[in-house]
């Protein structure tokens, strides 16, 4: 059976609070990576990020590739928070996986933490 390469920037990473949602469907991980220099991503309520490809202001996102059987795919997706979806995302060496992305209405009003990199370094940074 083929497995889905899905990218995961936020709560889903190694160790944070909804990587079991992989582990429970038999994901395994295969490595680190970063997006192409084309996302801006948010901070949501300081609960998880989201996500989006951007024309301008982008950078690239560091994330986590792993193989998801294709039947949890969907247990995956019902289990993430509101207003996060799969979408194509563009990697750094140019090839595109699936990914997890958010809804704009998402990041409406919310605190834009582009700068950090990524959810861990955002995080990492909570306590300065």
């Amino acid at each position: 059976m083929m497995e889905v390469v899905l990218a995961v920037n936020g709560t889903l990473m190694r160790g944070l609070e909804l990587n079991p949602n992989l582990l429970e469907v038999g994901a395994t991980f295969l490595s680190e990576t970063s997006t192409a220099p084309c996302y801006r991503i948010w901070s949501i309520r300081d609960r998880h990020p989201a996500m989006q490809r951007v024309a301008e202001g982008g950078t690239a996102v560091a994330l986590e590739l792993w193989s998801v059987p294709p039947a949890g795919l969907a247990t995956i997706l019902l289990r993430e928070p509101p207003g996060l979806s799969v979408g194509k995302i563009a990697l750094a060496d140019g090839t595109e996986v699936l990914g997890v992305l958010g809804e704009a209405i998402l990041c409406d009003g919310q605190r834009e933490i582009t700068s950090y990199g990524g959810w861990r370094a955002y995080t990492a940074r909570q306590g300065d």
